[in-house]
């Protein structure tokens, strides 16, 4: 059975999205690209965001989500819009009935790479790896496809150990 999952990097500025299909051991790349905003009105900022994503949302139809937990840097202004805009990434799936799964930035890193603070460069090229002949639209996109990733690794070690426990019982 196939499972279609969306990854978010949520950013207020740049918000990678990435789609793939896992069946099985096989995991398939659909396609990825960034929600882009320019400056300005928040709120129409984040209307742009709901927009879009939601576009991708009904243009894919995932079967679950992932979106990256925000970290909190020494910017208390820009850590507050960049939650809003990871709001914004959770809404719009759960509006869809999604379930969506949250990781952080170093289990994504160490899931993809192997590395808990491995750089863009390696988390890009660790990506084209798994998913041969990906275009990615940019790093916010090869973020995306990455927490996509991780959420399939996930998924699949959350199935074997559930039917682990079936046959067991």
């Amino acid at each position: 059975m196939s499972m279609r999952v969306l990854g978010v990097d949520p950013g207020l500025r740049n918000m990678g999205w990435g789609v793939i299909e896992v069946d099985g051991s096989r995991i398939s790349h659909v396609a990825n690209g960034i929600c882009h905003t320019a400056a300005g009105d928040l709120a129409a900022r984040l209307l742009s965001l709901h927009a879009q994503l939601t576009g991708v949302v009904a243009q894919y139809a995932p079967d679950t989500a992932a979106v990256e937990q925000t970290f909190v840097n020494k910017d208390a202004v820009a850590t507050l819009k960049l939650g809003q805009a990871r709001a914004i990434a959770l809404l719009v799936p759960a509006q869809a009935g999604l379930e969506v799964g949250e990781y952080a930035p170093n289990a994504v890193k160490k899931t993809v790479v192997g590395v808990g603070h491995a750089d863009k460069r390696q988390i890009d090229h660790m990506v084209r790896l798994q998913l041969p002949g990906v275009r990615i639209a940019g790093p916010d996109a090869a973020d995306a496809l990455a927490i996509a990733l991780c959420h399939a690794h996930h998924a699949q070690t959350a199935g074997r150990l559930a039917a682990a426990v079936r046959r067991a019982s």
